[in-house]
């Protein structure tokens, strides 16, 4: 396994919001009135919002290639994905999401901002056996989801070969790294790069892990059942 280091400079994030300021001060209101019901995020504070959730989410964005086909496994409150297509209209997102009402609610954001994403109601296990999905992406993205070992069954299936799992971190993304080895390999992961950036105002270290899938994944994995969290690789 390949291991590089870089930092991302988060001043084209923070241009970006400033971009689209009003977008993204819509999408915290809608974001807030949805919360109310759906209870879609502990954080509702703007300021930490507009960090935590809006910038730490824009943090990757140059990272998927133009045009990609992307699919974001755990979707919840649609981070980093809907910041991201607010951003990137030549990007289009399959979202994952096993929660019913965070599903209406990514659905809702979809169509409030006219953005190019299908919604799915499923278990990433299940999609990731599905032909429909498997491998059909160019990069596949998680945020807060689980830790890196589970978190490659998950995500690498639905990667083609030669595409990129992006794994947004936090300050631990190294000792994940290092406990993932045996998964890397054994799902056709190869060269990774860990992208370091801090949020503003001290609001955290923060890393983006980019796995390189070079091989396609071998046609037992993702196994079910639980065992991608109770017994990870």
């Amino acid at each position: 396994m390949g291991y590089e280091k870089a930092a991302l400079d988060m001043g084209r994030a923070e241009t970006l919001f400033r971009e689209n300021r009003e977008a993204f001060g819509a999408f915290f209101k809608m974001l807030l009135e949805y919360n109310a019901k759906y209870n879609l995020t502990a954080i509702t504070e703007e300021e930490e919002v507009n960090a935590k959730h809006f910038l730490d989410s824009l943090a990757g964005e140059a990272l998927f290639p133009a045009g990609a086909r992307v699919l974001e496994v755990g979707s919840g409150a649609g981070f980093p994905s809907v910041p991201l297509m607010l951003v990137r209209p030549d990007l289009s997102f399959t979202l994952i999401e096993s929660t019913g009402k965070k599903c209406d609610f990514l659905i809702s954001a979809a169509e409030k901002f006219s953005l190019q994403a299908e919604v799915l109601h499923v278990r990433a296990e299940d999609a990731g056996r599905d032909p429909c999905y498997r491998e059909q992406f160019d990069v596949c993205c998680a945020r807060a989801v689980a830790r890196l070992n589970t978190l490659l069954e998950y995500c690498l299936p639905f990667v083609k070969p030669g595409g990129v799992f992006l794994a947004y971190k936090g300050s631990g993304a190294e000792e994940e790294l290092a406990e993932a080895k045996r998964a890397l390999s054994l799902l056709g992961g190869g060269q990774v790069k860990a992208y370091s950036y801090s949020l503003p105002n001290g609001m955290g270290e923060r890393a983006i892990l980019a796995v390189r899938k070079t091989k396609p994944t071998p046609e037992k994995y993702p196994r079910g059942r639980g065992k991608e969290r109770s017994a990870p690789l």
